[in-house]
């Protein structure tokens, strides 16, 4: 969300997310042990080399995939959390991580569990 404030003839812009994100952080050792137990049982697994999890998906065509990734960008934007992904065809793959605080953030953890639910129904 960003917030206009009028000085005079020049707007100062207020970027309220920035104010969010300098509270972000990553994942103590006891969240990481109780939050990504679920992830990793069903599914996701650690990224080699990086502070992140990743999942592959594979749908029964594109449309399907691709119906999934918009659901996940319509999700992912309203968090300010962007996924790194790849698509073809009937696969997608996705890595998590938050780049603000440098590895895995509560963020990471709600959007992947958003991922799984998406499958549930």
């Amino acid at each position: 969300m960003v917030s206009f404030i009028a000085l005079g003839r020049r707007p100062l812009i207020q970027n309220t997310m920035n104010i969010q994100k300098s509270f972000l952080s990553t994942l103590n050792q006891s969240e990481r042990h109780t939050v990504l137990k679920s992830l990793l049982s069903s599914g996701w697994t650690m990224t080699e080399g990086r502070d992140a999890i990743q999942k592959k998906y594979q749908f029964t065509d594109f449309n399907e995939a691709f119906g999934f990734m918009t659901r996940v960008a319509l999700k992912a934007d309203k968090m300010d959390h962007h996924p790194e992904w790849f698509n073809v065809y009937n696969r997608v793959e996705i890595t998590l991580s938050t780049h603000d605080c440098q590895g895995l953030s509560k963020r990471d953890i709600e959007l992947a569990n958003f991922c799984d639910t998406l499958l549930e129904k």
